[in-house]
């Protein structure tokens, strides 16, 4: 500060204050306030601090508070990311300067995020890859994801970039046909979202109920391999029939190519309806519980299960359909489908 600031005027009001002063306003501007954030029983001790121990105590609560909701707070924020990354991967086509910019970043936040986005960005790479073939852009996102960025864009024919992958197998853009391509990208993706869920699960798994092979068993019908969808499938809906909170599969573009013709004529029929419908988050996927009733639902019904056993399923139906709110449309839209399904199957008996 220059001498227009009065230095030793401020100096001379600063030394008058001390410990007592400064825990006092601490206390009146800054814990007070946040003791209103907790719940009655923790603000409520503020009402009296007229002695140091009631202080205390009053304080602890408050940090106590926020320790036990600090956990609670973070795992939003993470559902949030994952939203902000599925969306912004879907709408920015992800050119590969924003995929440098994703993988820089991701890091310093969580850094499970980044297998996250490698999850996201191979799906969407696939889907893509689909539609348009295997471009020169593409093939330089894929390399960016690898670690090996390719500055100067070249013909298929002139590539040294090569992918790899989970597996650890080395391609190049010549090596493989699309379908072949799709099919590993898919099956990396799959991978790197299992591997996730189990990093968050263990982070996270005390403030929500994380099931890990929810992708795995969706890889597995897609695949024709029922009987082991089946298995993850029933695991994962006794686990979440009563969770309080859980996660949400994403219906955009890139999630949509792993799942079956049903639910992706359901999710178009909404936007045929009501394109406005996806602007809210809730109406752009639908969760775990709704995904492994599905998924356990065809897989009875394709391996003709008794009637005992969809009896059983029509219940946990039910039980879901009561637990979802009423404007979570897509689930309940897939619950209908698959109760309608059942209940075909039970009048033929």
């Amino acid at each position: 500060m220059d001498k227009y600031f009065g230095v030793e005027t401020i100096a001379n009001q600063l030394k008058s204050l001390g410990k007592e002063w400064l825990s006092a306003w601490f206390v009146n501007n800054y814990i007070q306030k946040c003791s209103m954030l907790c719940q009655d029983s923790v603000s409520s001790l503020f009402g009296d601090v007229s002695m140091n121990t009631k202080l205390q105590n009053a304080v602890s609560a408050v940090v106590d508070w926020r320790l036990n909701t600090a956990l609670v707070d973070t795992s939003r924020a993470l559902r949030q990311a994952e939203w902000f990354i599925n969306d912004g991967v879907s709408r920015d086509s992800l050119p590969v300067r924003s995929c440098i910019c994703w993988m820089t970043e991701l890091p310093k936040t969580y850094a499970p995020l980044t297998v996250y986005f490698t999850a996201v960005a191979f799906l969407h790479v696939a889907y893509r890859i689909s539609r348009t073939g295997f471009t020169d852009d593409l093939m330089d996102v894929l390399a960016t994801i690898a670690g090996q960025f390719v500055s100067t864009r070249r013909h298929r024919s002139q590539c040294s970039s090569e992918l790899s992958l989970s597996q650890q197998p080395t391609l190049s853009a010549t090596d493989l046909n699309t379908s072949e391509l799709v099919e590993l990208l898919q099956r990396s993706a799959v991978e790197h979202l299992t591997t996730y869920r189990q990093l968050v699960a263990q982070d996270f798994g005390s403030v929500g109920t994380i099931v890990t092979t929810d992708c795995e068993a969706l890889y597995a019908y897609k695949h024709g391999e029922y009987q082991r969808c089946l298995q993850l499938s029933t695991q994962n809906v006794h686990t979440l029939l009563y969770a309080v909170c859980m996660l949400r599969i994403p219906t955009l573009p890139e999630f949509i190519q792993l799942l079956d013709d049903d639910i992706v004529s359901l999710t178009a029929l909404t936007l045929i309806v009501n394109p406005k419908c996806r602007d809210r988050t809730d109406n752009v996927g639908i969760t775990q519980l709704t995904l492994s009733l599905y998924l356990m639902t065809q897989c009875q019904l394709k391996l003709r299960h008794s009637v005992t056993s969809l009896a059983q399923t029509l219940d946990y139906i039910e039980v879901t359909q009561r637990r979802h709110p009423a404007d979570w449309t897509l689930d309940h839209l897939t619950l209908k489908l698959i109760k309608r399904k059942v209940l075909t199957r039970l009048s033929v008996f």
